[in-house]
């Protein structure tokens, strides 16, 4: 076998033995449009935070939204690079664990620690998603089925957690193709409907502007320091959904031309969100009202689908959001067990991590993952597992952004190819928004949930971080035996 050929770096074969790292490599079988599928639901993320956010913000959550888009649009820029640089790595995770990786001298190397634990807090920050809207499906389910008032939200959650984990391990055991041809659709299934139901009001008449021009702030904000870290808790939350569509990056390994094919699955899905999170938070706030959308702040689409379809449009909002949930834990599913797939490759958790099945899938992640989600449904509550897993994709997204300022600025790495590359001057622009996401919008995020749901989202945040180094520092040791022992079978 030619190492070159099977798609390994020449490091990542000197970290693994022959068999290890021909049962780890994930396979090029997509395009950009796959890929696109298969990131498409990202927008969807805006669902849990449509009332949240307004009930801090008003109007002006709107302009957060688009903001926070245009925050990934900066941020994308240098991962689109680092895409091309890292063309085996899989996204953000691969990504940081490239730049800082050491240099195999050591056995515990603390440059290989910081880019593990990026990719861990990124494992962290898409992991939730699929406790996230598991619950809400519950939730939507209890509330518009009369059949199903019978049953707890817990028991419906917890039944709608494991039909949908079990059919998508299934599904996606097929090889990522299969992933994106059920994200083709699930896209025609949810999208198609949300945009209906977002354009409606401003065709029937019931979208009223005034409901956002004269309620842009609560009569009580201030600029004081208070509700500055508010609003820097809201940004990190905002980019938890409106920043994500980076996961169509960490399928790098799995593109046929990531050169080219990478940047179109990134700006593609990047021009969609721009235009879903602004319309659906403006036609929501325009046609409810604060007080209407205060009111239903979990389930705020389905009024305004009520208003402007008639009854009928609370079962087809069933239909719509139940699909769309589906495609976001699609999205969310892959990408964390690709990030934890990246983590045992790189020698950063336990290689169990990093096996495949005949189709080139990490199942057993999968699995792994699923369970651990099945167990945070249990804490009911959405917007405190958002909450918990904003911090993880802060910690990412700020060490991923200095793991690009040092790839343009260390001579070795300054040297690769680069066949896409961000405009001149871009590592200060990452620098920039590096510093904005660590420190400042962790200590906001943290802030943020002192308020709102006390301290048990930032406690449970933290833990699942420190989590890792345990974990990191076993599966050190495990390199060491595993590389002495390749030692004496030489000798």
């Amino acid at each position: 076998m030619d190492i070159k050929e099977e798609g390994i770096d020449w490091h990542h074969a000197e970290q693994c033995s022959k068999v290890v790292c021909e049962s780890s490599v994930l396979e090029r079988t997509i395009d950009w449009k796959q890929g696109l599928a298969i990131a498409i639901g990202v927008p969807l993320l805006i669902l849990p935070s449509i009332g949240y956010f307004a009930s801090y913000l008003w109007s002006f959550a709107i302009i957060v939204w688009g903001l926070s888009v245009f925050q990934g649009f900066m941020q994308n820029l240098a991962y689109g690079e680092l895409a091309t640089v890292f063309p085996h790595a899989s996204g953000l995770p691969g990504f940081a664990q490239n730049v800082f990786k050491g240099k195999g001298k050591d056995k515990y190397d603390k440059g290989k620690l910081i880019g593990g634990f990026s990719a861990w807090s990124y494992w962290f920050a898409w992991n939730p998603v699929l406790a996230i809207f598991a619950i809400l499906v519950g939730s939507y389910l209890h509330g518009l089925i009369p059949a199903l008032s019978g049953f707890s939200e817990y028991n419906l959650s917890l039944g709608a957690g494991i039909f949908i984990f079990g059919a998508l391990i299934i599904i996606n055991s097929r090889g990522l193709s299969s992933g994106a041809t059920m994200g083709y659709i699930l896209a025609f299934l949810s999208l198609a409907p949300l945009a209906i139901i977002t354009f409606s009001p401003f065709v029937s008449g019931d979208f009223v502007l005034t409901n956002i021009t004269s309620s842009w702030l609560p009569t009580d904000w201030a600029w004081d320091l208070h509700h500055i870290l508010i609003l820097l808790g809201i940004f990190a939350m905002a980019q938890w959904s409106a920043c994500a569509w980076e996961t169509a990056a960490i399928y790098g390994p799995e593109y046929k031309k990531p050169g080219s094919d990478v940047p179109k699955a990134l700006f593609s899905c990047g021009i969609v969100c721009f235009f879903t999170y602004v319309l659906v938070q403006t036609a929501v706030t325009g046609t409810l009202g604060i007080d209407g959308l205060l009111a239903e702040p979990i389930s705020p689409m389905l009024p305004l689908a009520q208003a402007a379809m008639g009854p009928i449009g609370a079962y087809i909002s069933i239909i719509m959001l139940v699909a769309a949930m589906v495609l976001i834990i699609q999205t969310a599913y892959l990408g964390s067990a690709r990030a934890m797939h990246s983590l045992a490759t790189e020698g950063n958790l336990p290689r169990i991590f990093g096996k495949i099945n005949s189709n080139g899938t990490p199942v057993f992640a999968m699995i792994v993952i699923g369970i651990f989600n099945l167990a945070l449904i249990s804490l009911g509550t959405p917007t405190a597992i958002l909450a918990a897993s904003a911090i993880g994709y802060v910690c990412a997204n700020g060490i991923s952004l200095f793991a690009y300022v040092k790839a343009k600025t260390d001579p070795t790495l300054a040297a690769r190819d680069r066949p896409f590359k961000a405009p001149t001057g871009w590592k200060n622009v990452a620098m920039l928004f590096g510093l904005f996401n660590l420190p400042l919008c962790l200590i906001g995020v943290v802030y943020l949930n002192s308020l709102e749901i006390g301290w048990t989202s930032t406690w449970v945040g933290f833990i699942v971080l420190a989590l890792y180094i345990p974990m990191w520092y076993y599966s050190q040791h495990e390199n060491h035996v595993l590389k002495k022992s390749e030692q004496q079978q030489i000798a």
